[in-house]
């Protein structure tokens, strides 16, 4: 399998679960390019399932990595600038350290403009289920899909010190609006 041929099955596991209309978006600024030709994040609008955008990577992992993973986000309206968040956390996947479930990243600013969401943790599709989390392909290699949850400075201390499965805990408690990028922190 190639790598197009390997980005064509990530396309088509998103649209099987999302839907069929999608925009490629790119961002002219940072690291982008070295990401390859291949790589792109995928916008999809809201459906009558989903009332929110769904921006995700294609691309993230490359078809020999031995974790492949790709990553998606929400967002209540439609924002441009979570590509530039994705290709950032992309980017340090591919040429600092490999990234999966329950990391942290730090963005170095708000998620969206003056959110105290910085950071993001890499979660299971829970909106999603198993549907979305695993494709494996004919090789029986298997591609993980994970949401970049953003989360508050406040609730990474938390999940160092508790473990991220307790903080996850805490989001399902009390209601996380992990749409809201403005969100007090829930630690």
């Amino acid at each position: 399998m190639d790598t197009a041929l390997y980005n064509q099955k990530l396309l088509e596991h998103y649209t099987c679960n999302w839907g069929q209309e999608y925009n490629v978006l790119t961002w002219p600024k940072g690291p982008y390019k070295d990401l390859g030709d291949h790589f792109r994040v995928l916008e999809f609008p809201p459906t009558t399932e989903r009332n929110m955008w769904a921006y995700a990577t294609i691309g993230m992992s490359g078809l020999n990595d031995e974790f492949a993973l790709e990553l998606h986000m929400f967002s209540g309206e439609q924002d441009e600038t979570l590509v530039e968040s994705l290709i950032v956390v992309a980017h340090y996947h591919r040429f600092g350290a490999s990234l999966g479930h329950w990391h942290t990243i730090n963005w170095g600013r708000g998620w969206r403009m003056d959110s105290p969401c910085s950071y993001g943790l890499i979660s299971l599709p829970y909106l999603d289920g198993p549907k979305l989390e695993i494709l494996t392909l004919d090789n029986n290699k298997s591609v993980h899909f994970y949401w970049l949850l953003p989360i508050t400075e406040e609730e990474v201390a938390f999940k160092k010190k508790n473990g991220a499965e307790k903080l996850e805990e805490i989001f399902e408690e009390r209601g996380l609006n992990y749409l809201d990028p403005f969100r007090d922190t829930l630690v």
